[in-house]
């Protein structure tokens, strides 16, 4: 009963527990769970060694874990009672006590199973909503699959563009192909997530603990840092080309390298060292531990620092529509950089501003929209900004198709005379 019965719970669990980004919430109940078990396995081989007679008394029942709650040792004919697990005790509803009867046969059934007592008569209706919601999350999944798909794509096509025409290739674009690899890495590295953490539907991913599931789990983390921290790097770039005209931009580019990969490799060095000493537990994908700051600080910090950058950026841009030095062919340009300071939301990643600042079980859905679904295009609006609208790889693009084009329409020229002539 007890296997079945947990199962049950979790089950219908996913309803109503918050639910992560990444970890998935019926995890925190299975790791209460834990935790509990491992107390009672300790205060039963405690009474053991203490009075090893119990072990073999027969006038009362042993203390027992029974999947879900610790029966302390009992007389013949006592009662015991208990609640529901405090991760499932829901404050609208009274609680149940649970009772079994200590006889000369052991412990009793239950009085009323776990899955009554914890979840009442609206059982059903729960069942039916997490379904829909297990719905909901198997679309969620199957449209970031598609975003990061795209994305995936449309960024390798890009990235050979710019390394096949070396013209294009300058400070600027060596920031973009930079930017456009943390994209590639990042769709890789959701795919090698998923693939390892939940591909196998009947494993309990809550209790794996395998090396290769937390090095997936620390490649994903830190293909998220480079990624927030190469987008902050844009930013700072185009920062540095408006307000500094005649800047070295080389030795910038050094700086930005750094800031790019190497801040999100220090992090993650620190964060794997004291995630494998202080907690080292299922697949390091747990958002409640405290040592999670240590990646999420970082990431609010160039968000914020990114949105500042943007504000500064809109700024200068109004300021140069305005001014009355600039003439008549100037201000056309300027408004067309003013609208594509919209276009530069997604691109920095400023809209991750709205949910920075929310716990993360506030609004799960459209945080799930937010940062799963449109995140996973954000590889591809790079690209289709950075590349296929940019006018100097057009440009290049007809050069190259009119030099292929030229000599062939030549040849074709030439035989006709040839045969006219003739």
């Amino acid at each position: 009963m007890r296997i079945v019965d947990v199962h049950s719970i979790l089950l219908v669990l996913v309803n109503w527990i918050s639910m992560a980004i990444t970890t998935h919430s019926e995890c925190s109940i299975v790791q209460h769970l834990q935790k509990q078990e491992n107390e009672c396995v300790l205060a039963i081989n405690k009474a053991k060694e203490q009075h090893p007679s119990s072990a073999n008394r027969t006038a009362g029942c042993v203390m027992e874990w029974d999947g879900v709650n610790c029966w302390p040792w009992a007389p013949v004919g006592e009662t015991v009672s208990v609640s529901c697990p405090l991760p499932l005790q829901r404050h609208e509803f009274p609680q149940v006590p649970i009772s079994r009867n200590c006889s000369h046969r052991g412990w009793s059934r239950l009085s009323v199973s776990y899955f009554k007592a914890c979840f009442h008569e609206d059982s059903s209706a729960e069942e039916d909503d997490a379904a829909h919601q297990q719905e909901y999350f198997a679309l969620v999944k199957l449209m970031y699959t598609i975003g990061y798909g795209v994305s995936l794509g449309s960024l390798c096509v890009a990235m050979i563009i710019f390394l096949t025409f070396r013209r294009l290739l300058c400070p600027r674009t060596y920031i973009h192909l930079n930017l456009f690899s943390t994209f590639i890495l990042r769709g890789v590295a959701v795919f090698v997530k998923d693939a390892v953490l939940f591909e196998d539907k009947t494993l309990d991913h809550c209790t794996v603990s395998t090396v290769g599931c937390k090095a997936a789990v620390t490649f994903f983390q830190y293909c998220v840092l480079a990624n927030f921290f190469w987008l902050l790097v844009e930013g700072l770039f185009l920062q540095t080309l408006l307000i500094f005209s005649f800047a070295n931009k080389r030795t910038f580019f050094w700086w930005y390298t750094f800031i790019g990969w190497g801040t999100p490799s220090v992090t993650i060095v620190i964060w794997t060292l004291l995630k494998s000493q202080y907690d080292n537990l299922g697949c390091w994908d747990d958002f409640d531990s405290a040592l999670w700051w240590i990646i999420k600080t970082p990431i609010l910090i160039s968000v914020f620092v990114n949105f500042m950058v943007f504000l500064n950026i809109s700024r200068i841009i109004v300021m140069k529509t305005k001014t009355p030095d600039s003439t008549g062919e100037d201000k056309p340009l300027y408004r067309r950089l003013a609208k594509s300071t919209l276009l530069l939301i997604p691109l920095f990643g400023v809209h991750y501003i709205v949910f920075a600042l929310f716990p993360e079980h506030v609004g799960i859905k459209a945080r799930l929209l937010f940062e799963l679904v449109l995140g996973s295009f954000q590889g591809f609006i790079v690209a289709l900004l950075y590349c296929f609208l940019n006018a100097e790889v057009q440009n290049e693009i007809r050069k190259a198709v009119s030099k292929c084009w030229k000599p062939s329409e030549g040849n074709n020229f030439n035989m006709v005379t040839q045969d006219f002539t003739a």
